[in-house]
């Protein structure tokens, strides 16, 4: 599997991050994924009810240019069920409960086939829990017919600033549980919110084997991938 890029198109005016609230440039930026979410996950969030949710989905999807590969960032099967019955393909789940917030989920995309995130956001005292968390994940889910899975350890979620380095450093060990492995550190307080220190991380990512870069600058993220890969060229 090749390195891929998740450009981050935020519905809501709260996102941590204040430019990807509503980045249209994002839908043209050449990203492999596009990740639409309509809840904030910022630390002290609001959870948004389902039918806000969509409100502010329905008119993105419906906008969207044709052939691209999208993920909806969201916990509701509801949403994700309105998302295919809308668009009329398969989308990607992106799970920051890894099922535990919707009940429906995990069936949801076991029943439509569909890929899914699983990300862990519980609390960490140890980085060894995080790998068990998945071990343990995943015979509950493929269990359930979910085979098609993708990772995440959560950085940000449930975890300071040196744990998150701690998981980053250590990716490997992830890595050795034979999923890919998405890394979100883009501008996020573990990154100070700073380009620099962004790309820094996704170097780390790399080292690791990360397999999808969640980002908000596509062709940063993009030019990163190629210096780590080719650096001759760059």
């Amino acid at each position: 599997m090749e390195v891929q890029i998740m450009g981050i198109f935020n519905a809501t005016g709260d996102s941590f991050y204040a430019p990807s609230r509503y980045n249209a440039s994002v839908l043209t930026s050449g990203a492999d994924i596009i990740d639409i979410g309509a809840e904030s996950t910022r630390p002290g969030y609001k959870p948004v009810p389902p039918a806000e949710q969509w409100k502010r989905l329905e008119p993105v999807l419906k906008s969207l240019p044709a052939g691209l590969n999208v993920s909806i960032d969201t916990t509701s099967a509801m949403v994700i069920e309105r998302t295919i019955d809308l668009l009329g393909r398969k989308v990607i789940v992106n799970d920051i409960s890894a099922g535990a917030d919707d009940a429906d989920m995990l069936p949801l995309a076991a029943r439509e086939g569909l890929t899914y995130i699983a990300m862990h956001r519980g609390g960490f005292f140890a980085r060894a829990e995080v790998a068990d968390f998945f071990r343990e994940w995943r015979l509950k889910a493929e269990d359930m017919g979910v085979t098609d899975w993708i990772l995440d350890p959560g950085f940000g979620f449930g975890k300071d600033v040196a744990q998150n380095w701690e998981l980053l450093v250590n990716l490997r060990e992830l890595k050795a549980l034979g999923r890919p492995v998405l890394v979100g550190v883009s501008m996020k307080r573990m990154t100070c919110n700073s380009a620099l220190v962004t790309e820094k991380a996704h170097d780390c990512a790399l080292e690791g084997g990360a397999d999808i870069l969640r980002v908000h600058n596509v062709a940063a993220a993009a030019a990163t991938i190629r210096r780590f890969y080719s650096p001759s060229m760059t």
